[in-house]
């Protein structure tokens, strides 16, 4: 299993690039983090829903209620253009730190 830490420090990276393809709902997101990871990464819902709260606290989603079928309520999250640009700045932190551990292991 991946650590604690790593999956914390890259949650909100991978919650905006999941949604930047399309909106989506949290079971939904959680899944494809799953499938993403071969199934290395299982997120609860304790640790999705502040993440997805807390971003779009800072602007960078915002959400809707959509009725189901059943009659239950599903919130779909989607990117803001705000969250689009920080996306966009984790990523190249993100490759830069790719980087250099694959100089330091020496691949």
């Amino acid at each position: 299993m991946i650590s604690r830490e790593l999956i914390a420090a890259s949650a909100e990276p991978l919650i905006l690039s999941i949604l930047q393809r399309e909106e989506n709902y949290g079971y939904a997101i959680a899944e494809k983090v799953r499938a993403f990871s071969g199934g290395k990464m299982n997120w609860t819902e304790g640790m999705l829903y502040p993440v997805l709260h807390r971003l779009e606290r800072r602007g960078l989603l915002q959400s809707r209620w959509e009725a189901q079928e059943n009659g239950r309520k599903r919130r779909y999250y989607s990117v803001t253009t705000k969250g689009r640009k920080a996306l966009a700045e984790r990523r190249s932190e993100w490759e830069t730190v790719h980087a250099a551990l694959n100089q330091a292991w020496g691949t």
